[in-house]
């Protein structure tokens, strides 16, 4: 099993990697958890798939296990700003605006952690192993990329996941249904160590 984190400026020296996330993505986020959301040739992608992201991957030979989408919350692209701050400008239809109990953040020191995902085909004796990687790669590329915390949209089960790991994950805003399931927005430090 193998973690990466790739950017516009390194993705052509991982092959069909991006695209094989994209379409990983699409597997999960489309046909399974049925969202509606943009897509071309089998891959899921949204405005913020901009050169200013990271996406991690877990993989292993070239078959996705988990994913995960880091933005800037400094960055802007037309409009659009990161995903959370983007719901609560109103801007986005399917994620309610009161998300965050207070104003979404805008700080080099913030990044937003989006389309976190494992892989339905991931056998459940590997989850645990998976999302630990996943985690691992996230928490060393934020801290990387100059990041003390990171805001992100989370299923409202996932916190007890980030403690048993060791991550200092608090809530930063109510628990919303959202397409089906109970979500929550949470600070996650990188500070901490991990176990």
């Amino acid at each position: 099993m193998q973690v990466t984190t790739l950017s516009f400026e390194n993705m052509h020296n991982h092959g069909e990697l991006f695209a094989n996330m994209l379409r990983a993505r699409h597997q999960t986020f489309i046909v399974q958890n049925n969202w509606d959301l943009p897509q071309a040739d089998g891959m899921e992608f949204d405005q913020y798939d901009t050169p200013a992201s990271r996406w991690i991957a877990v993989h292993e030979f070239g078959r996705i296990m988990a994913g995960v989408r880091l933005t800037p919350t400094t960055h802007r692209c037309g409009i659009y700003t990161y995903m959370i701050r983007d719901a609560q400008r109103g801007l986005l239809d399917t994620i309610p605006a009161n998300l965050l109990d207070q104003e979404a953040p805008v700080a080099p020191h913030v990044w937003e952690s989006s389309r976190v995902f494992v892989s339905s085909e991931v056998p459940a004796k590997l989850r645990f192993r998976v999302q630990m990687q996943l985690i691992s790669e996230m928490v060393s590329s934020a801290r990387e990329l100059g990041a003390t915390s990171v805001l992100g949209l989370i299923p409202a089960t996932s916190p007890r996941l980030a403690r048993r790991v060791g991550l200092d994950c608090q809530p930063a805003g109510p628990v919303m249904e959202i397409d089906g399931e109970k979500s929550q927005c949470v600070n996650i430090s990188m500070a901490t160590k991990m176990h």
